[in-house]
Parts: structure tokens; sequence; C-alpha cells
């Protein structure tokens, strides 16, 4: 009996092509990793590549968005079931454990990317593009986490700090990872809502 070979979906093949990149250009670096070497390592050929992107920069820009397709989803999967803060956050750290995310299991290569790609100006819409729809997602995190709790501040300001902090931690995680652990960003943020947490009316030592 001859066996039927399934072929994946044009969906299957991107995200494929996407783990495959992650891989090669974590080993080679962005600039050295071709195109043969990404399709090489997700087990296609070169023209199975340009079935679906045209450049290797057209592949940067559809795994950011598909890397932030799949935060924005995350986050607000886990913003239906936690409203409270404390919750949340201990939800988000826990999940971030087994998220299957290329670039989500990787931060120093997600913010490489963001790099490269911001290099040139005519791509710097896209990626202005989806910093917005980050932001939003943040304030909307925010709004709702501080009105369970009975607060009222600027969400939206909030969400621009945290995503800031959040970036920043990335960064320096790239500039000297020894020093800055992995989970930096979520420890700020708990640190940040104990202190808000906190009465008003009791003393917080400088």
């Amino acid at each position: 009996m001859s066996r039927v070979r399934i072929r994946p979906t044009r969906d299957e093949t991107r995200q494929r092509l996407f783990e495959a990149a992650a891989q090669v250009f974590e080993e080679r670096g962005i600039g050295a990793a071709s195109i043969d070497a990404i399709a090489a390592a997700a087990g296609f050929t070169r023209g199975a590549f340009y079935s679906n992107f045209d450049s290797k920069d057209e592949l940067i820009i559809a795994m950011l968005e598909d890397h932030v397709e799949r935060s924005l989803q995350h986050h607000r999967d886990l913003l239906a079931r936690y409203s409270n803060a404390a919750d949340y956050i201990a939800a988000l750290r826990s999940s971030e454990r087994s998220r299957q995310d290329p670039l989500g299991r990787a931060p120093l290569l997600h913010m490489e990317l963001i790099l490269f790609a911001a290099r040139a100006e005519q791509r710097r819409p896209e990626l202005a593009k989806r910093l917005r729809a980050r932001r939003a997602l943040v304030s909307e995190i925010v709004a709702t986490t501080t009105r369970a709790a009975g607060r009222n501040i600027d969400a939206a300001w909030a969400g621009a700090l945290l995503l800031a902090l959040e970036d920043g931690f990335r960064l320096h995680r790239l500039i000297d990872p020894d020093t800055t652990p992995a989970d930096s960003f979520l420890r700020a943020v708990s640190e940040l809502q104990r202190l808000v947490g906190r009465d008003k009316t009791e003393t917080i030592d400088p």
C-alpha cells in the first residue's frame, strides 16, 4: 500500500520557516543568514521559501507580525480570565514558559530583528503600526486591572511607560545578560504593582 504524503498547509509552511529562521539567525547572525540556509533548516527548497516570501526582509517583517499577533491574543486570553493585577502577572509569568512562539522564546533575537528592520526608513511605518497595537493592548490591561482594584489612572500613559520598561529590559539583557535576568520585566512589574497597591497613607522608604 503506497503512502500518501500530506503536504503542509501554507500556515504550517510559514511557521516552519519562522522557526528555522529564528534558529539560523541565532546561530549565524541576521546579516550572515542566507535564504538557502533558512529553507534547508525548515526542510524546504529555495523555491518553497520564495513561494511565501519575496525576500529575507519580508520574512523578518512577517515574523515580527506573527509574534505581535500571537502576543496580543495570548495577553487578551489571560486578561479575560484574570482581572486582578497580581493574578494576571502570576498567570503571565507561568504561561511564558510554555508559549509556542519562536520570538517569544528568544526576546533578544526579537529586539535584534526590530533594530534590523528599523534601519530601513520605508519599513518603519510597519513597525510603528505594531508598536501602537502593543501600546493599546498594555493600556487595556492596565485599565482592566486597575479598574478591578478600584483605582483610576491614565491607562494610556501607564501602558506606554510599561512597554518602554519592557523594551528597555530587553536592550539591557542584550548588553549585559549576566546582570539582567530573563524575567526582569515581570519582576519589575510585580514590584510596581506591590507599591501601587499599598495604602496611600503608608510611608514608602526611598
